[in-house]
């Protein structure tokens, strides 16, 4: 019996990765809908290729053509449009697993819809746990959903821990986790970071991403969102958490045990790996991911990240400790502060000033429901695009 598979997020990075793999077994598993933002041109090729019985595009516009040009090439696929047509698809019956992988605080509420349905949650819209871990974690439990993180760092966790492990509970035998990263690409830059473009800080040395979060792993601001993470799924505290950085990309991640001994994921910087584990787990299938050499790699680095030249690590961490809405404060300042770095309107390292003014100004209160998150997030979005007004009268757009 073959698995319906909806892929929210289709057209980014983590879709293409999540559509090659089901590609490679079509008699497992079935791409049952595809959601996207506003893509119509990838969507509609997507749509050629893979005829999901359902497709979405936030955009209505970009909907109603694609929904004219399906017509057109014969295709049954039914399309919605609008942000609630993600929760829609979540929700289908024939839909067992849900690919979460819509950027940004935009994937909290099909997150959190595929959960009440009890769906095969692949996580990979790590800000559904960073707004609001309570409120996801809780709706797992309630609606009898797995929930298994994407991100490689989690997903090597997951992979480590003992096998009665239970996501959001931290086993006694664990004494830390070590979060690897990569450093990005600024991590041996000797220049004047508030210069650097967006082209540099998209150009990743190690792994093939989206915009977005390229710029967070530019800034270490992803580490930190992937710390919050962390915490949330596997119930331990930031003292708990290290940060290494990494920069072959090879070992995603260690769990140190009581009795000393460190178990770690190791594997080729490809985001299939991952994908594979969580769509076939608790088996292992064929992800086309290059087999590492040993030999050729020779040593692996280690090195303690710099939190002076990256603040956004240590906001970031202070979030985690102070809890309540302060992550998703942290979050919405941080997404608009970087599509402002994006839109060159603020420089590389406004972004972290700008951050920090916003968690200094925005009450911080409880998470426990969806309208205090959002009302969070909110403010922090308008307290964002003033100190981003600020900044850029100040100082000047980056370049």
């Amino acid at each position: 019996m073959t698995l319906g598979v909806a892929v929210l997020g289709a057209t980014g990075s983590i879709g293409d990765s999540t559509l090659d793999v089901l590609s490679r077994h079509p008699d497992e598993f079935r791409v049952v809908a595809l959601a996207a933002g506003r893509n119509l041109a990838k969507m509609r090729e997507l749509c050629l290729r893979f005829r999901p019985d359902y497709a979405a595009l936030a955009d209505r516009e970009a909907a109603s053509r694609l929904r004219a040009e399906l017509a057109g090439e014969g295709l049954a696929t039914q399309v919605l449009d609008g942000p609630e047509a993600l929760e829609t698809l979540a929700t289908l019956p024939e839909v067992g697993a849900v690919m979460a992988a819509v950027v940004g605080a935009a994937g909290l509420p099909s997150t959190l819809a595929a959960a009440r349905a009890g769906k095969r949650l692949l996580l990979a819209n790590k800000e559904s746990l960073v707004m609001a871990a309570p409120l996801v974690l809780g709706a797992v439990q309630q609606g009898g959903a797995t929930l298994i993180p994407i991100d490689s760092e989690h997903n090597a966790i997951f992979q480590c821990l003992p096998p009665d492990a239970v996501i959001g509970q931290a086993p006694r035998s664990i004494r830390r986790l070590l979060l690897t990263a990569s450093g990005g690409p600024f991590r041996d830059f000797q220049g004047d970071l508030s210069q650097v473009t967006p082209e540099q800080a998209c150009a990743h040395p190690n792994w093939v991403m989206g915009r977005k979060i390229s710029v967070d792993s530019a800034t270490l601001m992803n580490k930190g969102l992937e710390l919050i993470e962390a915490c949330a799924l596997f119930g331990l505290p930031p003292d708990k958490i290290d940060i290494l950085v990494h920069p072959q990309s090879i070992v995603h991640s260690m769990v140190e045990y009581l009795d000393g001994s460190v178990l770690a994921q190791l594997g080729s910087p490809d985001m299939r790996t991952p994908i594979a584990q969580a769509l076939a787990w608790p088996r292992r299938i064929e992800a086309g991911v290059q087999s590492l050499d040993f030999v050729r790699l020779g040593a692996l680095d280690f090195r303690p990240p710099d939190l002076v030249r990256f603040p956004c690590l240590p906001l970031a961490i202070a979030a985690a400790r102070a809890g309540g809405t302060v992550p998703a404060v942290l979050n919405a300042a941080n997404e608009v502060a970087v599509q402002a770095f994006l839109d060159r309107r603020l420089n590389f390292l406004d972004i972290a000033a700008v951050i920090e003014t916003v968690m200094s100004t925005v009450d911080a209160g409880s998470a426990t429901d969806l309208a205090a998150v959002l009302g969070a997030d909110a403010l922090a979005r308008d307290a964002a695009a003033r100190a981003v007004s600020a900044c850029a009268a100040h100082r000047g757009p980056g370049t």
